[in-house]
């Protein structure tokens, strides 16, 4: 089976991680940390928001059973793409919204649905998302991996 890689950023990664590997189609999931200037960030050091990290989920899915362009309409469905460097309380770069795309099928995927979103009216102000290449992938520490699922929890209160 030849699978694929996505990457993205959507606040605080536990929710997106839990409402990705939901999925059909995602084989697996993994939080971690991209986009930023440090080599192998902790969890400490990007939350100092200093290292230009985001707090991400990098998945491997199988485009025969899920595609692209649905992952894309999942992202944007789990949290709010108008936030500049936050989601609801969680405030800085580390929990910005960001695309981080692996190839140019890709990135033509991305910019193509963030212009359907910003031209469909559903928001009142521009879409912040960032769609850049994506780079190295920093695995989290085990105790965020699958935070949410281990703890039978939907959400972290927010």
């Amino acid at each position: 089976m030849a699978t694929e890689v996505a990457t993205f950023a959507a606040g605080c990664f536990w929710k997106p991680e839990l409402k990705f590997s939901r999925i059909g189609g995602v084989i697996s999931t993994r939080v971690g940390y991209t986009g930023g200037s440090v080599d192998a960030p902790s969890y400490e050091l990007v939350c100092t928001d200093t290292t230009g990290h985001a707090e991400a989920v990098e998945l491997t899915f199988d485009p025969t059973r899920v595609t692209y362009d649905e992952l894309l309409t999942a992202f944007w469905k789990m949290h709010d793409p108008t936030q500049v460097n936050r989601q609801g309380p969680d405030v800085g770069r580390q929990y910005r919204s960001a695309i981080f795309v692996h190839n140019d099928e890709q990135r033509r995927a991305a910019e193509a649905s963030k212009s359907e979103l910003a031209e469909s009216g559903k928001y009142s102000k521009p879409i912040a998302t960032q769609i850049v290449d994506a780079g190295t992938f920093y695995h989290a520490e085990e105790y965020h991996q699958r935070y949410l699922e281990k703890r039978g929890v939907e959400s972290c209160g927010l």
